[in-house]
């Protein structure tokens, strides 16, 4: 008999805002998405809205400040309406599919459209921090060039947990955009996550957030988020195997 994986919503909070907008961070290349859910997160003053916990994640125990906390939240806040979707660790494939359904069923009715990040790696210097965008719907195209928000050009494919996340969201009608920012291949890339939140996630989701400190602890934030890229590797590296034996076009996380 197969194990059939779940994930379940814990809410802590009822959220009463006005057609937020989801922002998943989950860690990809370049940890960009992680990097930028938890300045806006901080920034903002989001509240943490509840934790998604499932036993299929890796037993492990996250801490901040000498608190112990679970690994992977949910935040949000009413002025600017906004949720983040973050996770200290990489989570494993065998959870992606729950955690999609997890997100639909639990999240979906309390956000007006889902935002996910992606890191590309770069091939050449002059490409990082590039940002272009995939949309679900009409409207949200219509959305990410009024943002000012280049389309994405050609075939692509968007791949790990995102990539599960944003078909999930596309198979159930949910309106959800990808913006792929063009980070370093080898490290966590404060500067990429800049990069995003200045040029699209701002003009696009309304907020103002001071991405300072990026520039400023660049250095910090690479040392505090190496853990997460470590795992993140090892987690990636079978998928990327997966992805290479396809030989598919344009694969992004």
């Amino acid at each position: 008999m197969s194990h059939e994986p779940t994930v379940t919503f814990e809410r802590l909070t009822e959220l009463d805002a006005e057609a937020p907008t989801l922002v998943e961070g989950l860690p990809g290349h370049g940890l960009v998405a992680a990097i930028a859910a938890d300045l806006i997160t901080r920034q903002l003053d989001l509240e943490h809205h509840g934790s998604v916990v499932s036993p299929d994640f890796p037993p492990v125990a996250s801490f901040k400040d000498g608190r112990v906390r679970d690994p992977v939240r949910v935040y949000a806040g009413a002025d600017p309406p906004v949720m983040t979707l973050q996770s200290d660790l990489a989570l494993p494939g065998r959870a992606f599919d729950a955690l999609g359904e997890c997100v639909l069923e639990d999240l979906a009715a309390e956000f007006e459209r889902a935002v996910f990040l992606a890191g590309a790696p770069a091939a050449t210097e002059a490409e990082l921090g590039d940002v272009f965008g995939v949309a679900t719907t009409d409207a949200v195209e219509a959305q990410l060039r009024d943002a000012g928000v280049t389309p994405a050009a050609g075939y692509g494919l968007v791949g790990g947990i995102t990539g599960a996340l944003v078909s999930k969201c596309h198979r159930a009608g949910v309106p959800a955009a990808v913006l792929v920012v063009k980070a370093n291949p080898y490290l966590p890339d404060p500067a990429a996550a800049r990069s995003v939140i200045e040029t699209a996630l701002e003009p696009l989701v309304d907020f103002d957030v001071d991405t300072t400190e990026l520039d400023e602890q660049a250095d910090q934030i690479r040392a505090q988020m190496e853990q997460i890229a470590r795992h993140y590797r090892q987690t990636a590296e079978p998928q990327d195997a997966d992805a290479e034996e396809s030989a598919t076009p344009n694969m992004y996380q």
